[in-house]
């Protein structure tokens, strides 16, 4: 029996410089009590709070978790926290949202499977390329069988991270491989089971202290449990020469489709049936801007993937109406993570799901540091 649909929860974010954009989204559902939120840096706590009038105000994520006013904690903390942390928010009695990546070892992740699943508490990874405007057109023509047969996957993801905090510096490329590697698994409901994957490229020696890692790139080819189907993945985070770019690329039998750029519309190739003599079929290609899907979301909370508003412009991050945050993917996020715990269902992205995607990395840096040596992907089922 599912909880009324009229419950209210209440939510701690913990995290302001990532967390920002999504605690005015909580605030406006129509599921959420009231909002907490919580940073270490107590000068942007109350700067964020009395911006945005939110009264409720935490410096440590301790003090959330001993206390009985939370349902539910969205963690929006560094990579290196998030296992831990995670756990943690669990054994407290609290269901559990997670900025990516899960975790970086496979031990932090078999540790947050465990919990969910003696707690029987939520836990959601907030994978936001799986909810991007692009993907949501790709997941709809999959559903359709638009695309026919899939044959292959290609995702990419490069960044550079001069001058973001201190725990990213030298961080192995795919230990933060999920916006390239979630929506090829996701799209075809598969996993990847074994990798090869070879770093490329010199690293400057002050970014390789940290973690060792010797590679500023790192490129993957995945075999998927799915029969004869295959994906690569390229993750770049240093010293190479590139403006942002989150991409997919799906390649069918029938039609294929590429987000190449991270601001240009996608490009959709449909083949024709062959012509007796011809070499080849012929390909038509179409440009296609995909629609914003306000239609997936309660009215409060559709004003923020039809709206864009800069509240800072040193921070875009914290843009409350987040029409370009991350493609229209955060307020999809938010509503499913309350409608789980609200319908006491699993969400989409729940810890079995979140792991698979998540190991799928941490493997392939392995396979990196071994040469290109051919490492097994652990199943978290």
């Amino acid at each position: 029996m599912s909880i009324p649909a009229n419950h209210k929860l209440r939510v701690a974010v913990v995290g302001l410089r990532f967390g920002g954009a999504f605690a005015p989204i909580y605030h406006a559902h129509p599921n959420v009590e009231y909002v907490a939120i919580c940073d270490t840096d107590r000068e942007l706590l109350h700067k964020y709070g009395d911006k945005f009038g939110f009264e409720r105000r935490y410096e440590r994520l301790e003090d959330i978790l001993a206390s009985d006013e939370y349902d539910a904690v969205h963690l929006v903390s560094p990579i290196p926290l998030h296992g831990k942390q995670s756990v943690e928010v669990l054994r407290a009695g609290k269901h559990c949202a997670c900025t990516v990546p899960m975790a970086t070892t496979i031990e932090d992740l078999r540790a947050i499977v465990e919990a969910q699943r003696e707690t029987g508490l939520h836990y959601m990874m907030m994978e936001t390329a799986v909810y991007t405007y692009q993907f949501l057109y790709a997941q709809e023509m999959y559903r359709r069988g638009e695309f026919g047969r899939i044959q292959f996957l290609r995702g990419a993801h490069y960044q550079d991270m001069v001058n973001w905090p201190s725990y990213w510096m030298g961080l192995p490329p795919m230990h933060y491989a999920t916006h390239a590697i979630s929506p090829l698994l996701a799209l075809t409901g598969s996993r990847a089971t074994k990798v090869n994957c070879i770093g490329s490229g010199v690293m400057n020696d002050e970014l390789v202290r940290q973690y060792g890692n010797p590679y500023p790139v790192e490129s993957a080819l995945f075999q998927l449990d799915q029969d004869h189907l295959s994906a690569e993945v390229t993750r770049s985070l240093f010293q190479t020469t590139r403006p942002y770019m989150e991409s997919f690329n799906i390649y069918g039998e029938e039609a294929s489709l590429e987000w190449h750029m991270e601001d240009e519309p996608l490009r959709l190739f449909r083949t024709h049936a062959e012509v007796e003599g011809e070499r080849g079929r012929k390909v038509d290609t179409t440009i296609v801007k995909a629609p914003s899907r306000p239609d997936l979301l309660p009215p409060e909370l559709a004003e923020h993937i039809t709206s864009q508003a800069i509240l800072d412009p040193n921070n875009p991050h914290q843009s409350v109406l987040q029409g370009n945050g991350h493609h229209g993917s955060h307020p999809h996020l938010v509503h499913e993570f309350l409608r789980s715990i609200i319908e006491k269902r699993k969400p989409w992205i729940d810890a079995v799901t979140a792991a698979n995607w998540t190991a799928a990395g941490i493997c392939a840096h392995e396979s990196a540091m071994n040469g290109g040596r051919e490492v097994i992907i652990p199943s978290f089922e």
